[in-house]
């Protein structure tokens, strides 16, 4: 059955051959830039949060691990709690210029934002 499944083949068209076997295309896996090479903008963000600010780090090329991990050593370096998903972390607070100084410190290209 799980070769069977329909939700991974939308927007695929019908095909009328027998010996059609669909075969998906497996996405390739980012690598995880060296932190030279990597060019974060770190801004601040109000919209969708009912006036509260965080900081948001954007521009990050690599694995969702490697993501996590840097959100992990900034929220832990801040002192407060936040997020990383889809490219972005996002820290609770404006700690735009202690957030910029640890990624330097760390070997990164970062430059603030807004």
């Amino acid at each position: 059955m799980a070769e069977n499944d329909w939700k991974k083949r939308l927007g695929v068209v019908y095909s009328t051959n027998p010996d059609f076997a669909y075969e998906e295309e497996e996405a390739a896996a980012a690598e995880t830039l060296e932190p030279s090479r990597q060019r974060l903008i770190v801004g601040i963000d109000r919209k969708g949060r009912a006036g509260k600010q965080v900081t948001l780090v954007s521009g990050f090329v690599g694995t969702e691990e490697d993501l996590r991990e840097l959100g992990r050593a900034l929220k832990m370096r801040c002192g407060v709690g936040g997020s990383a998903k889809d490219g972005k972390i996002t820290v609770q607070g404006d700690f735009r210029d202690k957030v910029t100084a640890i990624l330097k410190e760390m070997g990164y290209n970062a430059k603030r934002g807004n």
